[in-house]
């Protein structure tokens, strides 16, 4: 039985996977984490290895010692890409390790992208890095996370957050005109994906995952649908938002605690203009989905019938 190692798996997309590859049952899946804990092992049902992201020799080690084959990383790149870099040069390092997935999670990025997302800056590092290594790798392109617009009654591991929809006060901060379309997924679905594709006798260095596509104007009535009412709906212009500025959603106080409110607005300023400028609005000729027709994502209105009503009416043209 091949050895998977997730970066990042006690939480968020990492989980996720974690959940998906042990459904399978065709692989032995380990965590690497900075931290030990029986507890998560339990819960988890995966052993966690701790590791040193400082030490590359170390690390390399981990990896040849548990005979971890493939890794997927889910790690954190808003501080830097100093983490993910060691990952990569460790497991090229390692005799036992050819197959990676990077942390990227979202869209292809582009010179362009980093001027609004400056994290997007260190993916395409990483990117870079694993070109030149001997590591046969895979950047997974889902959209965006359909989860924030369903949670919590749709069940999810990432940290509750009010993106453009405030759902539960009936409200909405639309980026632009709102009528740009982009792709959806919930995470849940693309673990599923994820551990279909690692099973693959060849991967490619990108593939796509696409849940729903839809505008926000269209999710916006799909939400309005579901729970019979009306919202209140602001526009925040590309100029607002090129200066960090966005309308202010009543679920924002609750997360201003853990997520101070200069620091919020700017990452959903950012997210707003990519989206208002089509970052999100992917397009390709091949994608998971056609790869694997069994596995059905779930779509935009199923899921926000599930979180906020019971309308089983389409009302998207």
């Amino acid at each position: 039985m091949s050895v998977i190692a997730v970066a990042g798996g006690t939480g968020g997309v990492g989980r996720a996977i974690i959940d998906a590859l042990n459904a399978t049952g065709k692989f032995e899946v380990v965590i690497l984490s900075r931290k030990p804990s029986k507890e998560k092992e339990q819960e988890f049902g995966s052993r966690i290895v701790t590791v040193d992201y400082e030490n590359i020799p170390g690390l390399a080690k981990v990896l040849e010692e548990n005979k971890i084959g493939t890794v997927i990383s889910t790690l954190e790149m808003m501080a830097g890409p100093g983490p993910e870099e060691a990952l990569i040069r460790a497991a090229d390092k390692s005799t036992i390790t050819k197959r990676y997935i990077p942390s990227i999670w979202g869209v292809p990025y582009s010179e362009e992208t980093i001027k609004i997302f400056p994290a997007a800056k260190w993916k395409i590092e990483c990117l870079e890095l694993l070109k030149t290594s001997s590591l046969e790798y895979t950047a997974i392109y889902n959209g965006l996370f359909l989860d924030y617009f369903v949670a919590p009654v749709v069940p999810t591991y990432l940290s509750l957050l009010t993106v453009f929809l405030d759902i539960t006060n009936n409200a909405a901060a639309i980026p632009g005109t709102g009528n740009v379309t982009a792709v959806f997924t919930h995470t849940w679905d693309i673990a599923r994906f994820v551990a279909a594709y690692v099973g693959k006798a060849k991967w490619v260095p990108e593939a796509y995952i696409f849940g729903d596509k839809a505008t926000l104007n269209e999710l916006l009535k799909v939400a309005e649908d579901a729970k019979g009412v009306k919202f209140t709906v602001s526009y925040d212009s590309l100029e607002d938002l090129a200066a960090g500025r966005i309308t202010e959603l009543p679920s924002h106080l609750q997360a201003y605690p853990f997520f101070p409110k200069p620091a919020l607005q700017g990452a959903l300023a950012g997210m707003g203009l990519m989206l208002a400028k089509g970052v999100f609005n992917m397009h390709t000729e091949w994608t998971l989905n056609q790869e694997f027709p069994d596995i059905k994502p779930r779509t935009i209105e199923q899921l926000m019938n599930e979180a906020w009503g019971t309308s089983q009416t389409s009302t998207r043209s």
